[in-house]
């Protein structure tokens, strides 16, 4: 039986998420299920090394981001399995997804995860043209998040985005991320995040837990500079029930730990640290969905050495926004090709990302 599973007929097709008919789906990501784990081994056997490694890198596209071209110059390399479509008009984000998977078809590269960074409080700056909303802290209501959550999602289905990093489930104090999360009043955070990801996970798009462990308590900025939790990590609990209610993905930030005996990062930020990704993240809160590392061209790690890889052996599925794709995915390749243990993590990330793409409907089987 599981060798006729695995003798399934895969064929690869990018459709806009409300066209999309799979025989899988988000909700069964988190799910045991053989037949999928099938489907995810058999794609993964297509894949050559290069395409194993590009699954997962996510460059950005846009303004603050990567040239339209320059993309294109990473999928013809076959160096990337996603992008980020960081600042826009409405108009060039359906643009970029459909000129991007036009591509892919043609090269047979595996269709992208395509994110944005969709909060409540950043999408109408983020995706120019798109439906006005209020900022997640003037939401108070958990009918307004349902209604908010629906006009977001509906305008990412537009456009073939199917990964919105959001929502922000850092309390308020810090200037920064403050704003970005459901802190009209505190007790809103959980239910109203919960509520957000549920919504957006119905329609198709995967949700994003952000930023772990904690932003919302620190004083600085991690787009400037490492920033650092002292002690115990207060933001922690917020995590455990999202992660109940089935989140599919989480954001880990540019914040080291210390003075903390059981997950301190030894100086280095969380996004790097296999303590917090791994050992407090993937074990002790068991979270089985796509680890997502905040840009790596933050303050907060752009300045320490091979970052990428490092961030694949502490965990990480995806890196987002890498300083140098290709010396990124060269890095990468290296270490998974010279050392086991290496090659073993980043397979696993990969079979992740593909478990998704199969769940959203991006790849779908026969």
């Amino acid at each position: 039986m599981k060798h006729l599973i695995l003798s399934i007929l895969i064929s690869f097709s990018f459709v806009s998420n409300a066209q999309k008919d799979s025989t899988f789906s988000l909700d069964i990501y988190l799910s045991e299920n053989l037949y999928l784990d099938a489907a995810v081994d058999s794609i993964f056997s297509t894949l050559n090394v290069n395409s194993i490694v590009a699954q997962l890198l996510m460059p950005a596209v846009g303004r603050l981001g990567q040239h339209k071209d320059t993309i294109k110059s990473y999928i013809e390399s076959q160096l990337i399995g996603g992008v980020l479509l960081l600042n826009g008009t409405k108009e060039q984000f359906k643009d970029w997804t459909s000129t991007y998977e036009k591509m892919n078809s043609e090269i047979g590269n595996l269709p992208f995860l395509y994110s944005a960074d969709a909060e409540p409080s950043l999408v109408n700056r983020k995706m120019i043209g798109s439906k006005k909303v209020p900022r997640a802290n003037a939401i108070k209501s958990l009918e307004e998040v349902t209604s908010v959550t629906k006009t977001i999602s509906n305008d990412l289905n537009d456009v073939g985005v199917n990964y919105n990093f959001s929502p922000v489930v850092d309390v308020a104090k810090n200037t920064t991320v403050g704003y970005r999360g459901f802190n009209y009043k505190p007790e809103n955070v959980i239910p109203f995040s919960a509520a957000f990801i549920e919504q957006t996970q119905k329609q198709n798009i995967v949700a994003t837990a952000k930023h772990f462990p904690g932003h919302g308590l620190i004083t600085g900025d991690t787009h400037k500079s490492l920033q650092i939790i002292d002690g115990e990590l207060k933001e922690l609990k917020n995590y455990p029930p999202l992660i109940d209610g089935g989140v599919l993905s989480v954001m880990i930030a540019h914040i080291a730990v210390k003075n903390n005996e059981l997950f301190g990062t030894s100086g280095l930020p969380s996004t790097l640290s296999e303590n917090m990704v791994k050992n407090l993240l993937r074990d002790s809160l068991n979270f089985k969905g796509l680890i997502v590392t905040d840009a790596m061209n933050m303050g907060g790690v752009a300045k320490v050495p091979q970052a990428a890889m490092k961030a694949l052996d502490a965990g990480c599925d995806i890196i987002l926004m890498p300083l140098n794709v290709r010396k990124a995915h060269k890095n990468i390749l290296e270490k998974y090709l010279s050392d086991e243990k290496y090659k073993v993590k980043v397979e696993t990330a990969t079979k992740r990302v593909i478990r998704m793409k199969i769940c959203l409907g991006l790849i779908e089987i026969n």
